[in-house]
């Protein structure tokens, strides 16, 4: 089940009433029905998948069981690494088994040694990376002493399944979310309200900018060794804004799915695009991802304690262990690499850290100097955008090749659509600088008129049946 479908129109306003009519007051009772819900809307998409679900939960919840009754530090820590090893270890057979076997493989041909390759032939279980990382946070974070232990099964199977964050995130904390399963909700109408403009802000992301432009992205990427350059960057800028309306509009529909029902999930897109340097662009670009890394590998390997060649190594094992984590192929590394490899700079002068506030706070428009710092950001993450895009490492530098050569100057190639793509843009562009200190878009803090708030939810609702492509899986669901 998508966000964007029929289906979830149907089946989010029943759990709804359900939720707040038929379980109101009892919270045990509505984790219960979140759970229920939550399986039934995973199953939706292959009901094999439960089977898969079911042990990623097993595989930290009795572990964790375990390490809290257990005896002497030695045995806690033996039960810790059991749960992560074997939860990590059933992510990698389903994700990246395929990757070693086939890289091996190739390395071996290298050396003029042919071998049969063994493959698993199966789907990557959808949000498999998800939520083996939300479980992952449980057992770490209960080890530590920053959690206590979760007694009933129920709630800590709700925790890593709530069907808003299920399938492409946020990743969330058991230390932010179990305290909210763990007591009773009210419902708030004002919370409610946001959260519906916050679907809605989604659901155009999702259906007009990223749909309408796929369709040309992936024109000119299947056919990009005829292409001109300026029509292959026109394309690389357009899949920017694909991947940021498709990934951050999920995500604007599951925080503002997961409000409408009392609870509050972690932030994870702070208007990427304004930023003035690679540093601050993942400090606001799947913040949750980000923050978990952070939190778990970086700072538990030294982070910055240890001088400054050890946080450059610390960070190259972050960015590349960030790429690979999106995908079981060396592109996603190459793309993890490169953005190390532009963090550098900023790290071996101590800039890394400079701007940590909202851009132009204050004004209605950036400096000059801005406007640049925010343009040149740009430009170097569409290039990695290519990267992330490409099917292969050859193909990324041939698509890069083609790009940069004198072809680069010419008018790029006109496809139908492009009028309604360069509209929505514009649009997209517009309201989320005037809301770029708000939490998201249509996050409205201060009282407007009813007829220009309900002008605005009409006008959207008219761009998006009215301009919106057809429907396209959101990319994300691959990781």
């Amino acid at each position: 089940m998508i966000f964007n479908s029929l289906d979830f129109a149907l089946f989010l306003p029943i759990v709804f009433i359900l939720y707040w009519f038929a379980a109101k007051g009892n919270y045990k009772l509505q984790n219960i029905l979140l759970l229920v819900a939550s399986l039934f809307f995973y199953a939706y998409w292959d009901w094999r998948f439960l089977f898969l679900l079911a042990v990623s939960i097993f595989l930290i919840y009795y572990p964790a069981k375990w390490m809290m009754v257990a005896g002497s530090i030695r045995k806690k820590r033996l039960w810790l690494w059991t749960g992560v090893v074997f939860s990590v270890g059933f992510l990698g057979i389903f994700k990246y088994y395929n990757f070693f076997v086939s890289s091996f493989s190739d390395l071996l041909a290298g050396f003029g040694v042919q071998v049969n390759q063994g493959s698993l032939n199966v789907i990557l279980p959808v949000g498999i990376s998800f939520y083996t990382f939300h479980g992952l946070s449980y057992i770490i974070d209960l080890y530590k002493g920053r959690i206590e232990e979760e007694k009933s099964f129920i709630n800590y199977a709700l925790f890593v399944s709530f069907f808003p964050l299920l399938v492409a995130g946020p990743i969330e904390r058991a230390t932010h979310l179990l305290p909210q399963i763990n007591k009773p909700r009210t419902f708030d109408y004002n919370k409610a309200v946001d959260g519906l403009r916050q679907i809605l802000w989604g659901l155009f992301k999702k259906i007009v900018i990223a749909d309408n432009c796929a369709v040309y992205v992936n024109q000119v990427f299947d056919n990009y060794q005829s292409q001109s350059g300026s029509t292959l960057l026109l394309a690389a800028v357009f899949f920017a804004f694909q991947i940021y309306g498709d990934f951050s509009g999920y995500s604007d529909i599951a925080l503002g799915t997961a409000r409408l029902f009392g609870i509050e999930l972690l932030r994870n897109f702070n208007f990427p695009y304004f930023s003035r340097d690679i540093a601050e662009f993942w400090r606001r670009w799947h913040i949750s991802l980000t923050t978990w890394f952070r939190d778990y590998i970086y700072i538990p390997m030294g982070g910055s304690r240890g001088g400054k060649w050890l946080s450059v190594r610390n960070t190259f094992i972050i960015f590349i262990i960030s790429g690979f984590w999106h995908g079981a192929n060396w592109t996603f590394i190459a793309w993890g690499t490169y953005h190390a490899l532009l963090f550098m700079p900023l790290l071996l002068l101590g800039k890394n850290r400079r701007n940590t506030n909202t851009v132009a706070e204050g004004r209605f428009l950036p400096t000059i100097k801005e406007f640049f710092q925010i343009g040149f950001t740009f430009f170097v993450v569409v290039i990695g955008w290519v990267f992330f895009r490409a099917d292969t490492i050859s193909m990324a530098a041939d698509y890069l090749r083609n790009l940069f050569s004198s072809s680069l100057f010419i008018l790029p190639e006109y496809q139908v659509g492009m009028k309604k793509v360069g509209f929505s843009l514009a649009l997209l562009l517009i309201v989320e600088w005037l809301q770029r200190n708000k939490s998201h878009a249509l996050h409205f803090d201060f009282k407007i008129s009813p007829i220009l708030r309900w002008a605005t939810y009409v006008i959207l609702t008219i761009i998006i049946l009215e301009i919106g492509a057809e429907s396209q899986s959101f990319i994300y669901f691959q990781f």
